[in-house]
């Protein structure tokens, strides 16, 4: 039978903080679905809105129920809604797009400039039930379970980044140790990258890559020079493609000194506010530059979870779970720059 509420953790207060309350179990429309929530991801989003920092305030409204990486299983259908079945696993793209505008128009659904999140301008994942459109459903295959299913968002991320370029046999760096850096780490060794090294001042988020990936070469650069570690690894020009996962400037320019010349960045990190950039030196290098948002709909979709069925492993970069009554813990353990991914069981909820 289908309930009248759900517990769900909300943005009810223009302050810092998120509040379990019972609001309505959304209702769907013709071409919509509704899914019974298992697991759901903590993202760095979510973050800025727990702090209720500039972006927040100015772009989330209140209430709101937060959170847009999850796994579930489908309970309702809408009358129009073909090719999907009640009990389905799936994950599903949080990214609500229009179909007026040009990119959309032309199948690049990821360009759309209308796009709306869920969580963040749609009443979002945090919550027992969410209602989603069909055609941003993925359905889950049986041996990718609920808890990987909850953080293919941002591994959708790592996997947009990292296969920007190609990448078999190319020398890969990565600046920015955290979950979706880790992660790039391992699609790039995946895909077939000859060295892959991975750069941040953490030492707990660069103990986590190498955890995670143990044939990364993870590089501490408050303590490492990577002039030596180019030395060391023979590398006589240079890595030939750069993921910058960081939003840190310093980074990027240690990247565009550290690349060959003609060689490729890809850009997920966003700086805080604006960066001096070297504009001269990009260009006597030679460096193309692209900035990576979202995931591709749905080619990344489609690649990560061929690579999950195919020996990719990111299992370890979730380091924390946490009933959702807890979910206070969950948020505290990745405010502390300590964790890797941090998942919320919500089927006891």
């Amino acid at each position: 039978m289908r309930p009248n509420t759900m517990t769900a953790l909300e943005k009810s207060k223009p302050e810092e903080g998120l509040w379990m309350v019972q609001a309505p179990v959304p209702e769907i429309g013709p071409d919509e679905v509704l899914i019974r929530v298992t697991k759901t991801g903590i993202c760095g989003t979510d973050i800025h809105i727990w702090n209720w920092d500039d972006w927040a305030a100015s772009t989330v409204p209140v209430p709101m129920i937060t959170g847009h990486e999850f796994a579930g299983e489908i309970v309702e259908i809408g009358k129009d809604v073909t090719g999907l079945e009640i009990g389905q696993r799936c994950s599903g793209e949080g990214h609500l797009i229009g179909t007026e505008s040009r990119q959309s128009r032309a199948g690049k659904f990821h360009l759309d400039p209308g796009t709306r999140g869920i969580g963040v301008n749609e009443q979002g994942a945090f919550a027992q039930y969410l209602k989603l459109p069909a055609f941003n459903v993925v359905p889950l295959p049986d041996d990718v379970p609920d808890e990987i299913g909850a953080i293919l968002d941002p591994l959708g991320n790592a996997v947009h980044t990292a296969l920007s370029f190609d990448l078999l046999g190319e020398d890969v760096l990565i600046t920015g140790a955290g979950p979706i850096g880790i992660m790039a780490a391992a699609v790039a060794r995946h895909a077939g990258a000859r060295n892959v090294v991975i750069t941040d001042i953490n030492p707990d988020r660069l103990n986590l890559a190498e955890h995670v990936v143990p044939t990364v070469r993870v590089v501490d650069v408050s303590r490492e020079d990577l002039g030596d570690v180019i030395a060391a690894l023979g590398l006589k020009e240079g890595f030939d493609v750069g993921l910058e996962m960081s939003g840190s400037q310093v980074a990027l320019d240690q990247m565009v000194e550290a690349l060959v010349m003609g060689g490729k960045i890809a850009l997920l990190g966003i700086p805080p506010g604006k960066s001096p950039v070297d504009w001269s030196r990009i260009v006597f290098k030679a460096i193309t530059i692209k900035g990576v948002y979202g995931r591709e709909m749905f080619e990344t979709w489609y690649k990560m979870i061929a690579m999950l069925q195919n020996g990719l492993d990111v299992s370890r970069v979730i380091t924390h779970r946490f009933g959702v009554d807890d979910f206070a813990q969950g948020f505290s353990a990745m405010k502390s720059g300590q964790s890797g991914k941090v998942v919320l069981d919500w089927s006891g909820g």
